[in-house]
């Protein structure tokens, strides 16, 4: 008799920033090139990127009535017990109806319900954490997860050694496959001939940041030698897009990201470790400006291993106003950029993804 050839499904949940979404749409890549009859669902949190981005990548996303607790006192946060109460529902009736073989949460509170309900009915569940130091959602569903993926050795001290693996973070395929040709010039509308300065501050924008290139934009006049593609993030681009000029060209998201990054001369970005990670692959000279307000301040500790190892620029945020500065220094500094560029590059792990699902795989005894 013909043994039928078992149809996994897995379901894949994170969201509410590009750090969490894609590594997730990585992961959900490398499972579907080596397992094509798969079947993929995303849950995530409704109104937050990933009911965008996931349709985008060609997958289904259901959207949960989760949200995170606000820093600051907010009357949101009193209707907070009752959305994660709604939302261990609606996750417990998506496993009951999809019925998955493993459930795979790459962190913030959008994984939280899901995972924990996947771990109540007990169905292998498995956490992918990108930071030094793991947030509170994946400490918390680390205790119960088949296996921890880390992308730095000291958030391994944070989950049970014998379920952690160290495989860097997964990084888009597209990033990982960097080419450059004269038409994605025109693509943003730059010219060829001249540097170019990417700016990034994140997908949502980063307010410090777009401050200081604005205050530089109104200060130029004529030819600074340099060009800029500037992304304001969505929170921001109707305030800024109309400094756009023959030298500084604004989006609110760049999705061709693979080319901005390979057309770049210069980067100047945010330091959170799924961004680090591409830019290690990218191998471009990189000011780091952290963000202060993140949990333990991880993305200063992220900035300042790479400044000492000579593999980026760190830039306090305090100190933005001397970013381009900096920018025409290193412009006038080939040698120094070339040792940036090639010291970052040492950094980067291209085969995270792969070596994740290996071990997802294994674990659940599937042979592609």
């Amino acid at each position: 008799m013909k043994k039928h050839k078992t149809t996994y499904r897995f379901l894949i949940s994170g969201g509410g920033t590009g750090g969490h979404i894609f590594p997730a749409l990585s992961i959900a890549d490398a499972i579907r090139r080596r397992l094509p009859e798969a079947e993929i669902l995303f849950a995530g949190a409704e109104n937050r990127m990933e009911m965008q981005r996931v349709p985008q990548a060609g997958y289904r996303i259901i959207g949960l009535p989760i949200a995170g607790l606000q820093r600051k006192w907010t009357v949101k946060n009193l209707l907070l017990p009752f959305k994660i109460v709604k939302s261990i529902g609606k996750a417990l009736d998506i496993i009951r109806d999809f019925r998955p073989h493993a459930v795979i949460g790459t962190g913030s509170y959008a994984s939280a319900p899901v995972v924990w309900a996947a771990q109540f009915k007990g169905i292998p569940t498995f956490v992918q954490e990108q930071n030094s130091y793991p947030g509170i959602t994946n400490r918390f569903l680390g205790r119960k997860a088949r296996k921890i993926f880390t992308a730095y050795e000291e958030a391994g001290r944070y989950f049970p050694e014998n379920k952690t693996v160290l495989t860097g973070n997964p990084v888009r395929k597209e990033i990982r496959e960097l080419g450059l040709t004269q038409k994605d010039y025109a693509l943003f509308g730059l010219q060829p001939n001249l540097p170019v300065v990417l700016i990034l501050g994140g997908s949502l924008g980063a307010a410090s940041i777009n401050k200081n290139v604005a205050a530089w934009v109104k200060s130029q006049k004529g030819n600074p030698g340099f060009q800029v593609l500037w992304q304001t993030g969505k929170l921001y681009f109707d305030r800024y897009k109309d400094l756009e000029n023959p030298f500084v060209k604004t989006l609110p998201f760049i999705k061709e990201m693979n080319k901005a990054y390979a057309l770049a001369d210069i980067i100047v970005s945010r330091a959170g470790a799924g961004t680090i990670s591409e830019l290690g692959i990218a191998g471009k000279p990189v000011i780091l400006i952290p963000s202060r307000n993140v949990s333990e301040d991880h993305q200063t500790k992220n900035a300042s291993a790479l400044a000492e190892q000579e593999a980026a620029v760190l830039l306090p945020e305090n100190r933005a106003n001397k970013l381009f500065d900096i920018v025409n220094d290193l412009l006038k500094n080939k040698e120094k950029m070339r040792r940036l560029a090639s010291n970052i590059k040492k950094t980067a792990r291209p085969e995270a993804v792969e070596r994740i699902v290996d071990e997802i795989f294994k674990t659940l005894n599937i042979t592609p």
